[in-house]
């Protein structure tokens, strides 16, 4: 039976739900298709990260396309250029939309999970889905500042349609590299629980800055009403 969320008349355009990657940050497919149903009406794109992928497998990548969303493969590729390329290429073919690499694995690195990852939707028949260079974890307060350039550009040598990167870093990569997707984790109310997150930025903030994608898992999934939770979160952009 739908939930209340899903039949509800609430939630976000859909030019803005496209924008919206729910983090789905639980060890339990029914778990997280049960979160992902109640919270469609603001959010078009699942992101299953290494958690739910080591608990459920491909079954995760399928069951979220068979319930509407587009799949962001948050796996965090980083190995030879080989083993990359071989594992992107069984991600594009399950049908994920975007898939993340870590850019510190180097430019020939990104580059065969690009072409991996194009390769294996192609071969599926699937539209060309976008390749994600994160450039520096969001925890991790300490990198100096020249890390952000330095792996955008090598993100973009490699043929990279997108980045992951903080908040603050969104005016940089956005004057370096515009044509580039710009992914921002780490989104948060104003005064909210901060978690792991140094530097959170509010839904409104990330999209006035630049982002194209927000991802945004505990701010509401750990909600007692997760609906709630992300209504009031996205009140002043809905």
């Amino acid at each position: 039976m739908p939930t209340k969320a899903e039949t509800s008349t609430e939630g976000l355009a859909p030019e803005l739900k496209a924008k919206m990657a729910l983090a789905l940050d639980v060890d339990d497919l029914v778990e997280a298709v049960r979160l992902a149903r109640q919270l469609s009406p603001w959010f078009g794109v699942a992101k299953i990260g290494l958690e739910l992928y080591t608990a459920a497998g491909p079954d995760a990548v399928g069951a979220m396309i068979d319930s509407g969303f587009d799949v962001f493969l948050d796996l965090k590729l980083h190995d030879i250029p080989t083993t990359v390329r071989k594992a992107a290429n069984v991600c594009g073919a399950l049908g994920a939309s975007y898939l993340t690499m870590h850019a510190h694995g180097g430019t020939d690195m990104l580059r065969a999970g690009v072409e991996g990852f194009h390769e294996g939707a192609r071969n599926a028949g699937l539209t060309e889905p976008t390749a994600v260079a994160i450039t520096v974890l969001t925890s991790d307060d300490d990198a100096p500042d020249h890390i952000v350039p330095n792996r955008l550009r090598l993100a973009v040598e490699a043929g990279c349609g997108g980045i992951v990167c903080s908040g603050i870093n969104l005016k940089d990569a956005r004057e370096m590299s515009p044509r580039t997707l710009r992914v921002v984790p780490g989104i948060r109310a104003d005064g909210a629980e901060r978690h792991d997150q140094p530097n959170p930025v509010s839904p409104s903030q990330a999209l006035e800055a630049g982002a194209d994608l927000l991802v945004i898992g505990r701010a509401v999934t750990l909600a007692d009403d997760p609906a709630v939770a992300a209504k009031e979160l996205f009140t002043d952009i809905g």
